[in-house]
């Protein structure tokens, strides 16, 4: 037997300890989607790290996206997808396809694998019995007129006690993005704003984001650029300095008002590092960029 490799396993393991002991007891909400749910393999992992903090004691929640397999569906059943503004519009067909699919495919194959796999006692939630919403427009550009999007809405109300409840049972909550408004009809809902409105009204400890790059890069081409920690009050000066810009704007606001709103950080980390996840909140450095208050 390699002493010394086992001792250097068993070391590692030691400098985690305080982190245990201050995290212990804490609900930490993880959102990843995009990349690091192209490949299920890089998805299992992710949850591996998942099951880990739960034995470690803290109480995750996860918040998925779904894009490439509601593509694929949409794709198979001939509807052609539409963005404005980045946002996908979402007709009648649309949204039967996106409901099938986040709920029978993605969040079934998530809670399958933790509860088979991982032995995780998991609750699947539908964000139609726990979010309430309000339609949503974007603007033209050109001329500041209102687009529709069909179906998409933004979230104005969380179950919370639902939850609460479910996190009291020792379950771990795996949460699909839709929701509904006051007539009871099915929006589909940015999983990223869900992520942070969920993490806003539970204030929870951290509020994770997996996603393809790093983090915030002063030089998007200079991996080494990253900056590891935003103040919420910097970071509408990062986006005129245009280090923040395009698809990350809207995230790292979203970021800073749920810090406001009482979460204690907001992390971004790269889903394609294997074990970022644990990396980011196990260890000194950390892997990422955090929004503190």
């Amino acid at each position: 037997m390699d002493t010394s490799k086992e001792q250097s396993k068993a070391d590692i393991l030691i400098e985690a300890l305080p982190y245990f002991q201050q995290f212990y007891g804490s609900t930490v909400l993880v959102k990843f989607g995009g990349s690091a749910m192209e490949d299920m393999n890089r998805a299992f992992d992710v949850l591996r790290d998942v099951a880990f903090m739960k034995i470690a004691g803290l109480k995750p929640i996860v918040v998925h996206g779904g894009g490439k397999a509601i593509n694929a569906e949409l794709a198979k059943a001939g509807v052609q997808p539409r963005f404005i503004n980045g946002l996908r519009y979402t007709d009648t067909d649309t949204i039967r396809v996106v409901d099938k699919v986040l709920h029978n495919v993605v969040n079934a194959d998530l809670v399958n694998f933790l509860r088979d796999e991982l032995h995780m006692d998991t609750a699947a939630v539908s964000g139609k019995n726990i979010l309430r919403c309000q339609k949503i427009t974007t603007k033209d550009a050109e001329t500041g007129a209102d687009l529709d999007l069909g179906f998409v809405g933004k979230v104005v109300n969380v179950d919370t006690p639902q939850i609460e409840w479910i996190l009291a049972r020792n379950q771990l909550p795996v949460i699909a993005p839709l929701a509904c408004d006051q007539n009871n009809a099915i929006y589909n809902i940015n999983a990223d704003m869900a992520a942070c409105e969920i993490a806003s009204e539970l204030k929870v400890r951290k509020l994770v984001f997996l996603s393809d790059v790093p983090g915030v890069l002063r030089d998007p081409k200079d991996p080494s650029s990253l900056i590891s920690s935003i103040h919420c009050d910097e970071v509408e000066e990062l986006i005129a300095s245009g280090v923040i810009s395009g698809g990350m704007i809207p995230k790292i606001r979203s970021a800073r008002d749920a810090v406001n709103a009482g979460v204690g950080q907001v992390h971004m980390i790269d889903g394609r590092l294997r074990h970022s996840l644990l990396l980011e909140i196990f260890t000194k450095e950390g892997v990422g960029t955090q929004i503190l208050p």
